[in-house]
């Protein structure tokens, strides 16, 4: 894969980089207009590994899209109503909801999901 393969001269660019800031926090040469990016940089050094898995793994995906798709619909519904009423009623929600993403994952329609869950027989993906 041309990414994966990719994700070598990223590596190399974003060491560079970490030896540049190193360099420069040792002899004290920050510029001042720079220092408010010394937190952010620092932390990219700290967690490279991390921040660049996706170019080494592809399972891992590049964004965050999935993690935010799955919990709009609870900023919705709270934006809706105000607020979930009880603490019960909003595991009852994100319990139905995290469900129904699974299902949806797998594969499987949600109404075919909820029908086999009223019967009294849920839906288990096999686990990796």
């Amino acid at each position: 894969m041309a990414l994966l393969a990719g994700g070598r001269e990223v590596a190399a660019h974003t060491t560079e980089g970490a030896r540049t800031i190193r360099r420069a926090e040792a002899t004290g040469d920050f510029l001042p207009e720079l220092c408010r990016y010394h937190a952010l940089a620092r932390r990219l050094i700290n967690r490279q590994e991390d921040y660049l898995r996706f170019t080494v793994d592809a399972r891992v995906p590049f964004d965050n899209n999935a993690a935010e798709r799955e919990i709009r619909m609870i900023k919705l519904r709270q934006k809706v109503s105000g607020c979930l009423r009880t603490l019960t009623g909003a595991q009852q929600f994100c319990a139905i909801r995290s469900y129904l993403a699974t299902t949806a994952k797998h594969g499987i329609h949600f109404f075919a999901a909820l029908t086999t869950l009223a019967e009294g027989r849920p839906c288990l993906p096999e686990t990796v």
